[in-house]
Parts: structure tokens; C-alpha cells; sequence
């Protein structure tokens, strides 16, 4: 993949990863998926106030248009994946088959989101959502143009004044849209009084009207049969579940055509046609913007003003320094800076009495509360909140006074501010858990909103501070076990990853390279000690004895690789259908596990399938000793990276990306529970390695050793690298008598014993083999006994093995070593001498 074709990008404060940037979308020009990517990010401040609010279908292609003769065929999307972004705003329509969450592209970040799905086509209906959650009444009335055969734009046109000046004299002032397909579509501002009934009863009759007028050029009628030599004024686009493609989206056609807002002067050009993405960006760049009126439309007792319309409505631009949309639908960013998180602030205002404003992102905006004692401190106590007008995204920044005579007239500063993830959001109840900034007054805290009176604005709340314990790190139950001595289980419905395993499992063979290629490394955790974790506020996970990989699925393929960034995928074939398992495209981190006939994992059954490269070998040990995937953090879900959001919201998002009852070798495995003493006491009844200790609030930093995150250890191993063997005598005469390893330090590779313990005979024939093809003259090391050193080979070191040991002499050799195997997953760059 060409160099720049798969981005981090930071769009107002939303990170989003972007992929396959040099694929062609449109053949014909060249424009790619780059190129439209940038075209729904420039254009976003004149779009988004159009399509705010409203429901998005989407039209995608992705694998680009074709060609005029080869054209290829789209994927019509209504309803929202669970995968979606959690900052992306949804509106929930209700179905005969249930209600369906669908998209709101509400600010810029969204609709790059949309365009990262190729979605090229955005459809929005003639209505929003209303404060409530419900559709609302159109605030718009629209009528579609479409010229029959041996019709052009310049006859729609002729049409187009004849509607103007109908609906002129009703009060209502059209504006043009060249469809950027074949007709024109004109636009009217409603108040939002009429039901899409009764608009859609209204918009038929007229156009039957002007079909009575005028039946050579017009046709009111639906049927193909009578269109040809007459323009179709299509009347039923106002039918409340249909949708018309959105002013200024791009079309699916041959040329990246746009459905472009025009100027009625424009109209009378006889050489009048469809305008391309490039001269679209040029008009609204240089002020031309025919449409802008219809984006506060709808504000009369249909509800369909936008939800800032009444903090505008309190406020004076030019007066207040507070800030002010151009629109009460615009929301052009949010977040916490640089985070995929939602973002949360707490305002110090003195006004005529001081109080504080805790204001949460949500659907755009934020969510406001006036707080007149601020956060309590102490579980017990309760402190009075009364929710307030929506605020714009832009106010979580605001610090500054307020001038006398204005609405909140004194002073504000930010208290603290930070990011938020959701346990629970109910009209009554709203359960938050926040994440002040490092060194502020709040730090993490479990925060409720529980409403006592009244609805809307002014309804009255109490704010209460939880107890420390969070859901999101420590989980009641850590699975089903089969037995007393046994780990914690795969989940109910998931498919046995002990020996045995089904023979449907590795039906699939993993494809290499079938998903884009996984640059990050994973984040490491440094040595801890009990004592270090008992003094702090920690999540638990066990620590298992295999391999760490990053997995990606992406658009149906996989990707494994190890954590030195070796692509692993054909190895196991039995992970075949992840992409499956996962609600979504994702990039997720954890550790490959072989368990045994007893249920734990067994180092020894997964070097068996480490080195393999063989197809049959691997499928018939993928059968007879097949591995499992144990998942613990997420770095990407559908294009956000949620690296910056704390663990606990990593934790919580990857939770509901795994499906459950997959089939599949895949889990989350539960967090260990209690104090770290018993829950390090359980591991080692497990037979597991230790335990992994996360700080709640850590943010995740690939391919960083943090001490955010400590191991615990309980078998003391160590990696190695191998830099001589001393050769076998008697019955092993031709064999490896014992391995000579060592740890790279500040002076070179130092001598760290010999180890002959736990090598097994294939092994050791196959290790020998590689170790004779890299054999040197000298020793590798910085310094050797004597005695190790007299029948030595030496090799160049280059290959990573672990050892166990009972423990370090004051020399720094091991004392009683055993061998474990290698670890082609690692690189000597990466040994470190364990604590």
C-alpha cells in the first residue's frame, strides 16, 4: 500500500483513523477516496447545518464508482452499526420490526466519518428529530424535477420558475438545487406547523395543478410510460419516510458531480449543467451559498428548531464573548482535545450568586446543569442541580466575563474539565463516570444526576458522588469453571479451546494480508510489586501464559501480528473468523492461549504451533492443539481510535465489540476480583502466570513500557537471547548438551548461564540446525566463565527464547534454569532483565 494511504487524523477534536486514501473512486477524474474525504471536510460548515438533526441514509461504494459503461452497484445503508464511533449522535426511528438507530452527520468529524465508509451519497429526510427523540414536522418542502426523455436541465428549469412562482404566492421563497444527476430540485422553508401528511397532500396538488397548465411540459404522474417529452415534478419526496440526497452531497455517477445550491440567475444560463466537487468548494469559498436560509428553518410549533436555538435566543452576538453559532443546528466539533472521548467541563460562574455549570457532551452539545454547591464531596451529602439550556460544544473552552445586561452577566472559569464515559442516560437518571484533568480538584469520580422534579429546562436534580468501585473495573463474576483447579472459562456458547477442538473450526484458512498491514506495537507493562498496586486504585486482569499479538479485522479479512510486529496470520487458521466475532472493524490487543486437557494454558501445546510453516502442519495441529484469542484492550473500533480514551472506556467498548455466542476461540476475559493479594492468590491456584495491574484513567501508548500498567508475576521467567550451545557427548554426541544465553545490557550481551533443562529432542534438532547457520568465531558475550566456555560454539545473537529459573545468583546467572522455548515473537532489541 502506497505510503499515506491509512492516516491518524485529528478532525475538531475526534480522531479517526482513515484507510485506503489512493483507492480511486471515480475512474473517470481520478478523485479518490482521499479526495472525497477532503471535500466532506471543507465543505462540512455549509452542509452540516442542512443535514443536522435529520436521520442519514447512505449510499456507498466501496470500490468506487466504475466507469459510465461498467458502473458499479452501491450498498444502501439506513440503520447504524453498534461499531459506530460513540460520539457519533444517533436518532432512533421505530419500524414494524422494532426501532433502529440511524446516523445524525450533526458536525464535520461525522461526515468524514460517512466518508471513510464510502459512503458518497448522504440522504436526509425533510424533517429532524424533535427535542424529544421523535420526528418532528418538516421544516422544509421539497420538489423534485426529473426531466423524461429528450429533457434537459434547461427545460427542468423552465419548470423551476413555474414552481417558484406558485409557491411565491403562498408565502414561500424556492430555492434551486442542480441535482448533480440528471434534474433539479427546489427547496422551500416551512414553519413546521404541517404534518409530512399533510405537506406531501399540498406538494401533489400543486404539481397536478401545473401539469393542468401546462401538460406538454409537465407531468405530475409517477409512471414511466407518460414521462418522455415532459419534466416530472416528483411530489412525493415529502412523504415522511422517504429522503432526497442532501444539499451538497457528492453523486455516485460516472464524475464526481454534486446536488449544488444554486442562484435563480444561474437558471437562466442556457448553457446551465451539473457542477463538480472542485467548483462546489470554490463558490462556498468565495461566499456563494444560495441554500444558507433554509438552515434554522422549521422553528414555529413543529418543534424543528434546532437545540441551540434557545441559548441563541438568550444571548446578542457581537455583545456576549461567549460563543455563537452561526446556527442552532451547528455543532462543529467536540471532545476533549485530541480524544476520541466524550468530553465533560465544570464552569466557576459568579454571577449574581456564584454557582457551577456541569455541562456533559452529548448529541452534539452540551448537556447543562447549574450546580449551586458544585460536586459533593462526600457520598452522603446531595447537592442541588437544575438543568439549563443546551450549550454549544465550543462553550466547554469558554473562559472570560460576561458583560452587564447580558443573560449570566460575570464572570467564568473552567473548575476542571475532562472526558466521560457513560454507564447510564435516562430521562431520571444519568450515571457518568469522569475523568478530570491530571491534578485537578475532581480526578476520576462516579458521578449521578438523579431527577426529582419538573422536565426539559429548569427541572431540578440532585448530583450525587458514587462510591469508588466502578463496574468497568471489577467484574462479580470471572466465568463458568469446570472444576475447582481450573481457570476462568470460555463463556457460555463459545467454542472449547482445549485440546480437541472442532475440525469446523479451521475450515476457513486465514488469508495473509487480507486486512491492511498493523504498524503499532502493543503497550508494555513494567514490573510491580504488591505492595506498589495494594496503595492504589487498579483493574485486575490475569496474566496469561502465551503469545501477544494485535489483531485487525478490516472489511471481512484479519491480520495477526506479534508483538515485534511479524505477520502471524496463516499460523493460525482457526482465528479465520474473527471479522465475524466482532461487531466491527476493529484493532484489537491481547494474548494467544493453548490450554490443556485440564483448562489451563500450556506454553509447551502453543510452541508447538509457533515455528510451523507448513499448510498441512499447521491445519493438524490447529485441530489437535488449537489456541484462543483472549482479548484486553482496544487501540481502533470502525475508524476511531480510541487510544486516548481511559481504560475504562477501552475496557467497556471492547466488551460489546465481541459478539456473544460467536462460535468462535475469542473472549474478554473477566477482571480479577478482590484485593490484589487474593487476586494474585487466585492466579497461582489457576496455574496462571500472575496478574496485569491497569490504572483505570491510563490512556493506552503503543509500543511504550508504562507504569501505568505493572505485571505481577508468579513463575519467574525470563527472556534470553541464545549466543552459543556447548555440544552433546555420549548419547547426544551430534546434539545440544545446553544453551548458553544471555541479556543484552549497558556494555553488550551479558552472560546470563547455560540451560539444558526442558529441551525437547525435535525441538532441539531443528533449533540446532538454525544455530549452525548463524555460528561465528567469537563469543557474543561480554564475559564467560571458563569452564562454560571450552567446548563452545558461538552464534550470532539473534534468536529470543524464556527460560524459568528459581533465581539470580549475585553473579546475575540463573540458578536452575529450564528452557520454554523460543519466542520468534520478539527481538533482542526487546530483552530486558525482569525484576
Amino acid at each position: 500500500m502506497a505510503e499515506g494511504a491509512r492516516q491518524l487524523v485529528e478532525v475538531d477534536g475526534r480522531r479517526l483513523r482513515l484507510t485506503n486514501l489512493d483507492k480511486v473512486m471515480y475512474p473517470e477524474t481520478g478523485m479518490t477516496k482521499g479526495e472525497v474525504i477532503a471535500y466532506y471536510a471543507e465543505i462540512a460548515p455549509a452542509m452540516v447545518p442542512l443535514v443536522a438533526g435529520r436521520p442519514v441514509t447512505r449510499l456507498r461504494w466501496v470500490h468506487g464508482v466504475g466507469t459510465a459503461d461498467a458502473p458499479e452497484r452501491p450498498f444502501f445503508e439506513k440503520t447504524l452499526d453498534e461499531h459506530a464511533p460513540e460520539w457519533l449522535r444517533r436518532g432512533v426511528i421505530r419500524h414494524s420490526d422494532g426501532d433502529k438507530p440511524y446516523p445524525i452527520a450533526g458536525d464535520r468529524a461525522s461526515l468524514v466519518w460517512l466518508a471513510q465508509q464510502a459512503s458518497l451519497e448522504v440522504h436526509v429526510p425533510q424533517w429532524r428529530f424533535a427535542a424529544d427523540g421523535q420526528p418532528a414536522n418538516p421544516d422544509r418542502i421539497v420538489f423534485d424535477l426529473d426531466p423524461g426523455e429528450g429533457m434537459g436541465l434547461v427545460e427542468c428549469a423552465e419548470v423551476a420558475r413555474l414552481v417558484r412562482a406558485l409557491i411565491g404566492g403562498m408565502g414561500l421563497d424556492a430555492v434551486p438545487v442542480t441535482s448533480g444527476s440528471k434534474g433539479i430540485h427546489l427547496y422551500a422553508a416551512l414553519d413546521g406547523r404541517q404534518t409530512s401528511e399533510q405537506v406531501s397532500d399540498v406538494a401533489r396538488e400543486l404539481a397536478r395543478a401545473l401539469e393542468s397548465d401546462h401538460p406538454g411540459l409537465i407531468v405530475s404522474s409517477m409512471s414511466k410510460i407518460v414521462r418522455g417529452g415532459r419534466v416530472l415534478i416528483d411530489w412525493s419526496q415529502n412523504n415522511g419516510k422517504k429522503t432526497t440526497i442532501a444539499p451538497y452531497s457528492l453523486r455516485g455517477r460516472a464524475r464526481p458531480t454534486v446536488a449544488a445550491p444554486r442562484t435563480w440567475e444561474e437558471l437562466d444560463d442556457p448553457g446551465l449543467r451539473h457542477l463538480e466537487a472542485h467548483e462546489v468548494l470554490e463558490r462556498v469559498a468565495s461566499g456563494i451559498d444560495p441554500i444558507a436560509s433554509l438552515a434554522d428553518s422549521g422553528g414555529g410549533a413543529g418543534g424543528g428548531a434546532g437545540p441551540l436555538a434557545t441559548y441563541l435566543s438568550m444571548r446578542t452576538t457581537g455583545v456576549t464573548p461567549e460563543p455563537m453559532p452561526g446556527s442552532s443546528w451547528a455543532a462543529p466539533g467536540g471532545g476533549a482535545p485530541g480524544s476520541s472521548a466524550l468530553s465533560f467541563v465544570i464552569q466557576e460562574h459568579h454571577a449574581r450568586r456564584l454557582h457551577y455549570d456541569f455541562r456533559l457532551e452529548r448529541d452534539g452539545v452540551l448537556k447543562s446543569w447549574a450546580v449551586p454547591k458544585g460536586v459533593p464531596e462526600d457520598p452522603g451529602v446531595n447537592h442541588l442541580a437544575v438543568q439549563t439550556e443546551d450549550h454549544p460544544l465550543e462553550y466547554g473552552g469558554f473562559e472570560g466575563t460576561i458583560p452587564g445586561g447580558e443573560y449570566g452577566a460575570g464572570s467564568v472559569t473552567i473548575w476542571d474539565a475532562g472526558t466521560y464515559a457513560t454507564e447510564k442516560w435516562r430521562d431520571d437518571e444519568v450515571i457518568v463516570d469522569v475523568q478530570g484533568r491530571v491534578g485537578g480538584p475532581l480526578g476520576a469520580v462516579r458521578l449521578a444526576l438523579i431527577r426529582t422534579g419538573g422536565e426539559g429546562e429548569k427541572s431540578t436534580w440532585l448530583l450525587h458522588r458514587m462510591k469508588d468501585q466502578r463496574p468497568g473495573e471489577v467484574v462479580a463474576t470471572v466465568g463458568s469453571r469446570d472444576g475447582a483447579g481450573a481457570p476462568p472459562r470460555p463463556a457460555a456458547g463459545a467454542n472449547p479451546a482445549g485440546r480437541g477442538g472442532s475440525e469446523a473450526s479451521v475450515s476457513r484458512p486465514a488469508t495473509p494480508g487480507a486486512a491492511e498491514p498493523i504498524t503499532a506495537r502493543p503497550m508494555l507493562a513494567s514490573p510491580g510489586t504488591l505492595g506498589l498496586v495494594g496503595a492504589g486504585d487498579w483493574a485486575l486482569e490475569y496474566k496469561w501464559d502465551g503469545i501477544r499479538v494485535l489483531a485487525r479485522t478490516d472489511g471481512g479479512g484479519l491480520r495477526l501480528v506479534s508483538r515485534n510486529g511479524n505477520d502471524v496470520t496463516s499460523r493460525y487458521p482457526e482465528l479465520a473468523g474473527l471479522p465475524g466475532a466482532l461487531r466491527g472493524d476493529a484493532l484489537v490487543d491481547g494474548e494467544l492461549v493453548a490450554l490443556d486437557d485440564d483448562g489451563r494454558p500450556s506454553f509447551e501445546l502453543l510452541q508447538s504451533r509457533m515455528n510451523l510453516t507448513r499448510t498441512r502442519e499447521i491445519q493438524r495441529l490447529a485441530t489437535s492443539a488449537p489456541v484462543r484469542l483472549l482479548l484486553f484492550d482496544v487501540l481502533e473500533i470502525a475508524g476511531d481510535d480510541v487510544t486516548d480514551a481511559p481504560y475504562r472506556e477501552r475496557r467497556r467498548r471492547l466488551e460489546r465489540l465481541v459478539r456473544p455466542g460467536s462460535g468462535m476461540p475469542v473472549e474478554v476475559p473477566a477482571l480479577a476480583t478482590g484485593s490484589p493479594a487474593d487476586a494474585l492468590a487466585e492466579a497461582r491456584r489457576l496455574g496462571l502466570e500472575g496478574l496485569v495491574a491497569k490504572r483505570p484513567d491510563s490512556t493506552y501508548h503503543p509500543g511504550t513500557r508504562s507504569e501505568q500498567w505493572l505485571k505481577l508475576k508468579l513463575t519467574r521467567t525470563q527472556e534470553v537471547v541464545i549466543g552459543g550451545y556447548r555440544v552433546g557427548v555420549g548419547s547426544r554426541t551430534g546434539r545440544i548438551r545446553s544453551l548458553l544465553v544471555g541479556i543484552p545490557g549497558e556494555h553488550g550481551l551479558e552472560y546470563a548461564g547455560r540451560v539444558g533443562s526442558g529441551l525437547r529432542e525435535l525441538e532441539s534438532e531443528r533449533l540446532l540446525a538454525r544455530l549452525d547457520a548463524a555460528v561465528r568465531e567469537t563469543s557474543p558475550f561480554v564475559d564467560v566463565p571458563e569452564a562454560d566456555a571450552v567446548d563452545a560454539v558461538w552464534v550470532e545473537p539473534q534468536l529470543v527464547g524464556e527460560i524459568e529459573l528459581a533465581e539470580w545468583t549475585s553473579t546475575g546467572v540463573a540458578r536452575h534454569p529450564r528452557w520454554r522455548g523460543l519466542r520468534p515473537d520478539k527481538s533482542p532489541s526487546e530483552v530486558v532483565r525482569e525484576a
